[in-house]
């Protein structure tokens, strides 16, 4: 019997470490979905700012509005153009990986600051190639956007499952911000996929992704605790890493759709 794999949910998260925003469709690139993690925030040197060390960034809600990106935090709103950036360049890292990103404008970085209650600017990627980053895995240097690793994350729906079963609280798919969620049929076994098509976009499969303590933080409320991390790394733990999902890469661009079959 051939298993049979769907596309039930995708994922975009404009800014990242912000909330995100669940589509129908979107455009994959090299370097992740388009408007996927193109932006950040970084402090007063130039470092990237997330939720592991503020929980409230998960209660910024971005939404693309035509050519425009909306921000709402409580009751206050802002919005800047897609495509504006400050000319100055700004040199910034993603972990190990160097960032050549650009200010968007000064009163967003102002809105934030205010927001935020400290000095931070709101940056753009730009350019293919701006951030590349080493795969041990693959033996390659791939370019990506200002997600934390990889273009994308990739998660079965059975994977959650599983670990709802094992929590007194359930939780839902948005604490592992993923970018596509397929409806699988035994946990984890997206781990273990190799290459596959999603509409006429080819993927194929880089590492399971290593969970840190933000899958901690309730997106409902901004409030870090100690699960689902806790019982994940009785049973999800590998060489010091608590695994959930796969990162992933494009090899072609296209779209792809909620309800796109996967094929292998």
């Amino acid at each position: 019997m051939i298993m049979k794999y769907i596309v039930i949910e995708l994922y975009l998260y404009p800014i990242k470490s912000l909330a995100g925003i669940r589509v129908v469709n979107a455009k994959a690139e090299e370097m992740g979905f388009e408007n996927d993690r193109r932006w950040m925030l970084i402090d007063e040197e130039n470092q990237f700012i997330t939720q592991r060390k503020y929980p409230i960034l998960s209660q910024f809600y971005p939404k693309i509005k035509g050519d425009k990106i909306e921000i709402g935090y409580q009751d206050l709103n802002h919005k800047f153009y897609i495509e504006e950036n400050l000319s100055e360049l700004i040199f910034s890292n993603v972990w190990d990986d160097e960032c050549k990103v650009f200010e968007v404008n000064k009163t967003t970085s102002k809105w934030f600051s205010d927001a935020l209650g400290f000095t931070c600017k709101l940056v753009k990627i730009s350019n293919k190639g701006d951030r590349i980053h080493r795969t041990k895995k693959l033996d390659k240097t791939l370019n990506v956007s200002l997600a934390d690793g990889y273009p994308y994350l990739l998660i079965g729906s059975k994977s959650l499952d599983l670990l709802n079963e094992k929590l007194d609280e359930k939780i839902t798919i948005e604490r592992f911000r993923p970018n596509i969620l397929i409806d699988s049929h035994i946990a984890h076994e997206e781990d273990f996929f190799d290459r596959f098509q999603i509409g006429n976009v080819k993927f194929q499969n880089v590492k399971p992704c290593g969970r840190c303590v933000m899958v901690n933080n309730n997106p409902k409320t901004g409030v870090m605790l100690k699960e689902p991390l806790k019982t994940l790394s009785t049973y999800r733990k590998l060489d010091n890493s608590v695994l959930f999902g796969t990162n992933i890469m494009c090899l072609n661009e296209g779209v792809i759709a909620v309800g796109d079959f996967l094929t292998f």
